[in-house]
């Protein structure tokens, strides 16, 4: 008699369908947070196989700082004509436009804590009840306390101390009126797992993963690139170097490693070798030991 079974990629991929057919199940208008980096693309990999052959049943809902990577806006816009999805947008410059939020001021400025009111003011127009996020707990220490269906209160707000049990995979999506829930479909992902998966399903990602020509300038122990936004300082100097991206945020934030990785294969060979977690090289996480715990608490992805 045959046994059959399932290798580590396959359960990966069986837990994270099902907490996308729950979240479909359990919502109302649920989205998915879609920032055209790695982990939101495979998200919605996985949600065009939980729910073949008929379309993937989520929007997309892309928060947009005004600082982005071009690549990731040309790749954002060319997928969802692919999926023949909609697209939602919370615009940061309308929130600063709005005096919603004030813009930060100085070299290190950065977009980043003002994509929580831009979030928040879609999900509230839009009546969004869960927001799914590529977010997976090796990340960051912060994420590491996140269940797969995280409860956040009429404000937006998170409590890492007072969070739902989710004893045999039983998930509770019930919330009052105003609340929404943050569904994470790979929290139990390492960073391995998502690129042994995006090269095993042939997954198409931005061009600014693989190594690629750069002008780039030394700042905060990474490589950041160049762009209409950089403000230098007397000491520091453009560069060009051989660089990828671990991770994709802001233009003015994400830092680059030097990397000769420009196909699949050979960036899963290097994320073997990395002692660091991939966010090691976004200068937003580096503000305090706390940075993402706080931003998380006041509704950040």
């Amino acid at each position: 008699m045959s046994k059959y079974y399932l290798n580590y990629l396959d359960e990966l991929e069986s837990e994270a369908i099902y907490i996308l057919r729950e979240v479909w199940a359990q919502f109302q208008n649920p989205v998915i947070l879609f920032s055209g980096g790695k982990d939101s693309i495979v998200v919605t990999h996985l949600a065009k196989k939980a729910f073949y052959p008929a379309k993937i049943p989520f929007a997309l809902l892309h928060v947009d700082t005004g600082h982005n990577f071009p690549e990731t806006m040309e790749f954002r816009d060319n997928l969802v004509k692919e999926l023949g999805v909609k697209l939602l947008v919370g615009s940061v410059q309308e929130a600063i436009d709005k005096g919603r939020v004030m813009e930060e001021r100085g070299k290190n400025a950065s977009r980043n804590v003002l994509q929580i009111t831009a979030l928040l003011d879609a999900i509230e127009s839009n009546k969004i009840d869960c927001a799914i996020g590529g977010g997976r707990r090796d990340e960051e220490k912060a994420r590491a306390k996140e269940r797969f269906f995280s409860h956040r209160d009429e404000f937006g707000q998170w409590d890492p101390k007072n969070q739902r049990p989710e004893l045999w995979n039983l998930l509770n999506g019930k919330h009052f009126q105003g609340e929404h829930f943050r569904a994470f479909p790979i929290s139990n992902w390492t960073e391995m797992d998502v690129w042994n998966y995006i090269k095993r399903e042939n997954i198409s990602i931005p061009s600014l993963y693989f190594a690629h020509e750069r002008e780039v300038v030394w700042r905060n122990d990474s490589w950041i690139p160049k762009s209409e936004f950089l403000k230098l300082d007397g000491s520091e100097e453009i560069v060009t170097k051989r660089i990828r991206f671990r991770t994709l945020g802001d233009i003015t934030i994400t830092g680059g490693i030097e990397s000769d990785a420009d196909t699949l294969a050979k960036i899963v060979d290097e994320v073997a070798t990395m002692r660091h977690t991939e966010r090691g090289n976004r200068s937003d996480d580096k503000r305090s030991e706390s940075s993402m715990e706080d931003r998380k608490r006041e509704g950040y992805f």
